[in-house]
């Protein structure tokens, strides 16, 4: 006989896999595949985690980030996906600077890779829906997850993904 919480889990690791596929195969600018996926599945990864926001949340001065270190402690685990800084090439002037050279040189994001982190992470919820699975996407875990060193230098966003089966989504109705 197995019991609700060892299927639960299961279902929320095969669910989170089928989630990695969809991030990864999503669109993306020019077809340059610059995502990073990393799968938080045990208790001490979301305890680091959880911590992790709540020391931010601390030291500047940001409530959301308590909120949702609370709120991310009922998830079965959590999926978080990160993209490498890199230019398109398209010197397009959405992030703000006339070329991708002086992008680069300045240190900041292109546009495009912001886009595709966020269709990344649309495609992965919506699979996680397709699975009945309580998610919802999280910044504030994917900054946690970058300041843990989670991730390759490159990766200079993230967000994150907790995954919860309850009788009551725990990121819904949240103080």
């Amino acid at each position: 006989m197995i019991k609700s919480d060892k299927l639960e889990s299961g279902a929320a690791f095969n669910a989170a896999q089928a989630m990695a596929a969809a991030a990864r195969t999503a669109p993306k600018t020019r077809g340059i595949d610059n995502i990073e996926i990393v799968l938080l599945d045990d208790s001490g990864a979301k305890t680091k985690l959880a911590d992790k926001m709540l020391d931010i949340s601390k030291k500047e001065d940001r409530p959301s980030m308590e909120r949702d270190s609370h709120s991310i402690s009922s998830s079965h685990l959590i999926l978080a996906l990160g993209v490498r800084s890199n230019p398109a090439g398209l010197n397009c002037g959405f992030c703000g600077y006339k070329t991708c050279q002086l992008l680069t040189e300045s240190g900041g994001i292109c546009a495009y890779n912001s886009i595709d982190l966020g269709i990344s992470a649309g495609s992965a919820c919506s699979t996680a829906s397709d699975w009945r699975m309580d998610n919802r996407i999280m910044y504030s875990i994917g900054r946690a997850c970058l300041d843990l060193g989670l991730f390759s230098k490159d990766v200079k966003q993230a967000l994150g993904i907790p995954l919860s089966i309850s009788g009551k989504n725990p990121f819904f109705d949240r103080k």
